[in-house]
Parts: C-alpha cells; sequence; structure tokens
C-alpha cells in the first residue's frame, strides 16, 4: 500500500512516500481503506521529534473511509461501514489503516467523507473547549486566537451558538473574512509591532474589563497576550502551539492577572472513554448532518505530496482543514 514514512525526526521532507505490506487486523481491530485524512499540528509536532515517537513512524491520527475487514471479537462495525476516528489509527497517513475498533464511529448519512475527516479531531476539540473546559454560556465575550484555522471557524460558530460574544484574531484580510463571515468581531494582529501590549489593549477596548475566555492554539507567540487579555477571575485554555511551546510560566502572573486560570488540555482526556467519544461525536458530526455547524476544508493534497501539506500549515498559509486524500 501506499503510505508516507518518517524514520528520522526533521523538517517536512522527512515525511517520505514509500510502499509498505497491506496490514491487517488483529483482536479488538478494523482495517480501513482510508477516503481523506485529516492534518493536525500534532503530526508536525511528532514528525519534527517535538513530540517523541518511535520510528519509522506512520503519521495521523484522524480520517475516515469504509471498514474492508475486521479483526476477531469487533462488533461495532462491520465491512462495508462508513467510519471516523481521531485517535486509535496505526498510522492515517496511508492508503489502508488498521483502527482500534472501540475509537472508530458511524458516519452519518449527509455527512461525506471528507467533510467526516476534516472535522473530528478539530470539532471535538473545539466542542470540548466550549463544552467542558470553560463552558460558555449566553452574555459572555471569549477571545479565539486563529479565527480563520480549522479550530478557530469552529470555535467561533460553537460560542455564538451558545450566545457568547466571539473576538477572533486573524493576520489577513482574506482571513478577517473568513473570520466575520463565521460570526466573530475580527482583530488583525499582523500590522502589531508589540503583540502583548497592542493585542490586549484592542481586546479590552473591545471587551470592558477583558473577555471571559481565551482559546489559544497558537502558543508561544500569543501567550502573553491571551493572559493580558483576561478579565478577573477569567480562564486561558492553551490548547495547541502552532508559534511555539509556551516556556514555564511563574504562577504568580496568574495572582497578579486577577486570579485567572490557565490549562493545557488535550483532545484524549475528553474522549478517554467510549461514552464521551460517542457524545462528542455525535454533537458534531450531527451538527454538520443538519447543518448548523459549517466545516471548511481549505486545502487538499495528495497523499504523496504530504511534505508540502506540512509546510502550508506551519506557514500559516491555511485557512478551514487540510486534508490529504490517498
Amino acid at each position: 500500500m501506499r503510505a508516507i514514512q518518517v524514520t528520522t525526526t526533521g523538517g517536512p521532507e522527512a515525511l517520505v512516500p514509500t510502499e509498505l505490506p497491506d496490514p491487517s487486523p488483529g483482536p479488538g481491530e478494523a482495517l480501513v481503506r482510508v477516503a481523506a485524512v485529516g492534518v493536525n499540528f500534532i503530526d508536525t509536532y511528532r514528525r519534527s521529534g517535538v513530540y517523541p515517537v518511535t520510528l519509522p513512524h506512520v503519521p495521523g491520527d484522524e480520517g475516515a473511509g469504509v471498514v474492508v475487514e475486521v479483526g476477531p471479537d469487533v462488533a461495532r462495525v462491520a465491512p462495508g461501514d462508513r467510519v471516523a476516528w481521531a485517535d486509535g489509527s496505526s498510522g492515517s497517513y496511508a492508503a489502508l489503516t488498521t483502527v482500534r475498533a472501540e475509537r472508530l464511529v458511524h458516519v452519518p448519512d449527509g455527512v461525506d467523507d471528507a467533510v467526516a475527516a476534516a472535522v473530528m479531531l478539530q470539532g471535538m476539540t473545539a466542542h470540548y473547549l466550549v463544552d467542558a473546559t470553560f463552558p460558555v454560556r449566553a452574555g459572555q465575550t471569549v477571545l479565539v486566537h486563529a479565527g480563520a484555522g480549522g479550530v478557530g471557524l469552529l470555535l467561533t460558530q460553537m460560542a455564538r451558538a451558545r450566545g457568547a460574544r466571539v473576538l477572533a484574531t486573524v493576520s489577513s484580510a482574506a482571513k478577517a473574512e473568513l473570520a466575520a463571515a463565521a460570526g466573530a468581531e475580527v482583530i488583525r494582529y499582523d500590522a502589531m509591532s508589540d503583540l502583548t501590549t497592542e493585542l490586549s489593549a484592542r481586546v479590552r477596548e473591545l471587551a470592558e474589563g477583558g473577555v471571559h475566555t481565551v482559546f489559544d492554539g497558537v502558543g508561544r507567540t500569543t501567550f502573553d497576550a491571551s493572559l493580558a487579555s483576561l478579565r478577573r477571575r477569567g480562564g486561558l485554555a492553551l490548547f495547541g502551539g502552532a508559534s511555539g511551546q509556551v516556556p514555564p510560566v511563574d504562577l504568580q502572573r496568574l495572582n497578579r492577572a486577577g486570579s485567572v486560570y490557565v490549562t493545557r488540555p488535550t483532545l484524549g482526556h475528553y474522549v478517554a472513554t467510549r461514552d464521551e467519544l460517542e457524545e462528542r461525536a455525535a454533537a458534531v458530526l450531527g451538527a454538520v448532518a443538519d447543518g448548523s455547524l459549517d466545516v471548511r476544508i481549505g486545502a487538499r493534497f495528495a497523499l504523496a505530496d504530504a511534505a508540502d501539506a506540512h509546510r502550508a500549515l506551519e506557514g500559516r498559509a491555511t485557512t478551514g482543514k487540510v486534508l490529504l486524500v490517498p
């Protein structure tokens, strides 16, 4: 089968197209023919060595496709089922992958494979952030960084659906249009020379006293501004590091900022059980199916062009979701 493999960690060039033996499902696993693969920043962290993995490594946690075969002790899915996943794969950058059956969810009618692959990880991330990490309520004001990115666009829609006001940061006019269309009030930060001071000042002009919550998937370059944008006892959810990892923080800064809260959540802890996975996947895929949640696919790359997909993602040249198509 065609696959992308990393044998030595490094830049995008470490993603090497190769041919590997077709996998076979073991106990509790399903073999899936991959229709579309979601490209995520966690893939770049593993490729570069920020998150250590055993090499050789086939990247990819997220995708959608059709079950080809099931291993022993699998009753949850059957050959021919359309399924999606956000973890449990042996490596989704491939034409075929084995996935633990307990981590598969059925794709509802009306949601095509590409959209299912595009929304599983980012959609459930947005859902746990607004639903559980810092529950968003009507009348609140929240700040979303990278408002035209895959998570940012979904976060904005979900927060707006809960009655919140959303401020979103973007870095270009084109991204501003997308964020505004999703329901956000847009802040352009590309021309700011001192991001911490200027961005937080602009946020406080728009939201007197600061925002209730900041959803920050950018990390190093926005963290200080995020902290300075919070109102008293507000919350900062640092859920990614697109610009790099945040250095260690003196906890007294949280006191000085107004007894604020900071957390570094990850999706796996919010879909750890089967019940949690089904609840979040049903909420996200159901909203897509009924038309209340719009999913933007910003770019599609052939599987062999995975390195170009990583370059585009890391270069902040994308909007919405980036997909690989085997």
